[in-house]
């Protein structure tokens, strides 16, 4: 079995859940015996696959010429991702390969597949159901989906509620040719690292902007913040805070209360570790990883009870209503003022988290390709 990928996820993403996923799932094949993965990359600067196996070693004199030009300060990214595409498309004419497996919603190998099967992968319908977030990028990611979506000989949802979106936008699409598997968490608690971090704070991870409804949750536990003089809120990764988002959290009096924390990958873990409760309030996810990193940490979780989320936290989630402050700040005060119930949602939720693996998703991945092997064969 030989399944070409290609390096679309691996350019746009320096850190990410997309990235992640394709590493996991095709590190765990590529040590499976008859499982050979082809990745034309030459160059990344993605933190997961950088120095991974996945990486093409071999110094041609053109790559050797590319380094030293990008060592006088000279840009050589658009040359190399043409040297790839030019890779990839080799393997197309080719026909080397069983399955192809674009990592993102770029349409361009469509008219170079030379009626190879591929799989497509679709993470969440979120441009599609919040497009005002996204402006033009909107427009182009859609209709680029929709017929990767059309074309595809076989889709992977990564939840139940992304399969329903699916086919609410698209009814057109058999429900048969979508095949739900979800994803995972490797994470682990290095305990040995030191971070400066106050002793109670309740945790936000990743980007803030727009349907991650960042502002609202902000708003819902000013209040608490300013009452216990020893809480803090720290919003972890997302970049620092911009000029916009300083004067929101002093225009709430809650500066010096609200800290952006960056963070390197192996200290995510820690930072759930040591988290009263960990508050995902999201409008809409396609999954949500960072669930299951939370209950794998030790921290419980309070969520939205939509989308995804009732699929991957089960009655392990503190679940609050969406459209409530009242109660946000209820279900947080709840695990912060009971030791008791904490401690409950811990290990319910580490009990839960344990429930996926990126072993079982590898293997319903290799189980989708065999499929479609077989298929292509009759």
């Amino acid at each position: 079995m030989k399944i070409l990928l290609d390096s679309q996820i691996f350019d746009i993403q320096k850190y990410g859940g997309i990235s992640r996923y394709f590493f996991e799932v095709f590190s765990i094949l590529s040590d499976k015996k008859d499982v050979d993965i082809v990745l034309p990359i030459y160059k990344t600067e993605n933190v997961v696959i950088k120095n991974s196996k996945f990486m093409i070693q071999k110094k041609t004199i053109s790559l050797i010429f590319f380094e030293m030009l990008s060592k006088l300060g000279i840009s050589t990214k658009t040359r190399l991702r043409n040297i790839t595409k030019k890779q990839l498309y080799l393997n197309f004419e080719d026909k080397s390969f069983d399955v192809f497996m674009p990592t993102y919603y770029d349409t361009a190998f469509l008219e170079k597949i030379n009626g190879m099967p591929f799989v497509l992968t679709v993470y969440d319908m979120i441009h599609e159901k919040f497009s005002e977030y996204f402006e033009n990028d909107s427009l182009n990611v859609v209709a680029n989906k929709k017929l990767l979506i059309e074309k595809a000989s076989k889709i992977i949802a990564i939840s139940e509620s992304t399969k329903n979106d699916i086919l609410t936008f698209y009814p057109h699409i058999p429900s048969s040719k979508i095949k739900v598997i979800y994803l995972a968490s490797s994470i682990k608690i290095e305990k040995s690292l030191q971070m400066e971090l106050p002793e109670k704070y309740i945790l936000f991870v990743g980007n803030r902007e727009n349907y991650k409804n960042f502002n609202f949750f902000v708003e819902s536990v000013a209040k608490l913040l300013q009452e216990d003089k020893s809480l803090y809120l720290i919003a972890a990764g997302g970049g620092v805070f911009k000029q916009h988002e300083l004067e929101f959290i002093e225009n709430l009096g809650l500066k010096g209360k609200v800290l952006q924390v960056s963070f390197e990958e192996d200290q995510l873990g820690f930072l759930y570790n040591r988290a009263k409760c960990f508050v995902f309030p999201s409008l809409y996810e396609g999954f949500g990883i960072p669930i299951l990193e939370s209950m794998l940490c030790g921290c419980p979780v309070v969520l939205a009870n939509h989308s995804s989320f009732p699929e991957v936290a089960e009655d392990a989630g503190v679940y609050f209503d969406v459209n409530s402050s009242d109660d946000l700040l209820l279900k947080i005060k709840m695990l912060i003022d009971n030791d008791d119930i904490r401690a409950n949602y811990i290990a319910k939720g580490y009990s839960q988290a344990k429930k996926f693996s990126w072993e079982a998703t590898a293997n319903q991945h290799l189980e989708v390709f065999e499929n479609l092997k077989l298929l292509s064969v009759k």
